[in-house]
């Protein structure tokens, strides 16, 4: 399931014991903290795999995308996936539901599922990579059934409100496309809200698109649980959006990597640190732990 260099991962004991010291310090610091959890699918690379064994994917499809394998390789075109075969299917839940495990014994508040951002999940979900004809494809009720047995396995684990699943529905990242996102993405969220998740975390919009506030509609009317809005919002139009109903909580990705405080300057009112697109896949403090506090910055 690697797609990426330098990626945390959640596939050994060794790794739940690391994880453990962050959820500690969280905790020690009153925060709670989720985990997200993905697999990247056709999205990845045979020098990340075991063996030089090619990435998965419901269908062979090449993605006309790109990943990074190496400190020095820079942005690389991905490699050619193969079908998963039916009878591996189960072992793929497992594997969430083994990761869902570690996340609780190395203290995690809870798990977000990644079924989004064109990997293994939307790709399933999909019609524009989903082109198998057993039970895992063709309808809809076919292609949306690994993500909600992955939802079902993990929600055993933790219960369901403890559990959130984020989608982007009009995301083109990783080559994606699906025929009908509306259909497709509101008929996953309400079988998502009949499982009692905690939470939807919606991209509404991304990398200049324009929000289809009628498909975003349509999924926030469906999800009965805590829907969480999430594509270019501002601390004003987060909070408008709120203050409209059309969403219970607003997230924020790349105000986050450049403002350490982000709530604390948004309860505030204060101005946000610009951030530096340049060093988002970089590999030391710059750009990461170096972004001044609003507290030093009044100091």
């Amino acid at each position: 399931g690697k797609g990426y260099a330098f990626t945390p991962g959640l596939h050994t004991d060794e790794q739940m014991e690391g994880w453990r010291l962050v959820t500690d310090a969280v905790h020690e610091a009153g925060g709670r903290i989720f985990i997200q959890l993905f697999h990247s699918g056709r999205s990845g690379h045979v020098d990340l795999h075991p063996d030089g064994e090619p990435p998965v994917a419901p269908s062979a499809i090449p993605a006309r995308s790109k990943t990074f394998v190496s400190a020095t390789s820079g942005m690389i075109d991905v490699s050619p996936p193969r079908a998963l075969e039916l009878d591996e299917i189960p072992g793929i839940v497992t594997q969430w539901r083994r990761a869902a495990e570690r996340a609780k014994a190395a203290g995690f508040d809870g798990v977000e599922i990644h079924g989004a951002s064109g990997y293994l999940l939307d790709q399933f979900t999909r019609d524009g990579t989903n082109q198998r004809a057993d039970d895992y494809g063709g309808s809809l009720e076919n292609r949306l059934r690994l993500p909600l047995e992955v939802a079902s396995a993990i929600a055993d684990v933790w219960g369901p409100e403890r559990v959130g699943y984020r989608v982007s529905p009009l995301s083109t990242f990783n080559d994606m496309a699906d025929s009908d996102p509306t259909a497709t993405f509101r008929t996953l969220a309400q079988r998502l809200s009949f499982l009692g998740l905690g939470y939807l975390h919606v991209q509404e919009a991304a990398f200049g698109q324009e929000r289809d506030e009628a498909l975003v509609q349509a999924v926030h009317d469906v999800f009965e649980q805590t829907y969480i809005g999430n594509g270019g919002y501002t601390p004003e139009t987060a909070r408008a959006r709120i203050e409209e109903g059309r969403a219970d909580a607003i997230a924020f990705g790349t105000a986050y990597i450049a403002n350490p405080d982000l709530p604390a300057r948004i309860a505030r009112h204060a101005p946000l640190n610009a951030p530096d697109p340049s060093t988002f896949y970089g590999g030391d403090a710059r750009g990461y732990t170096d972004y001044p506090t609003l507290e030093a910055t009044e100091a």
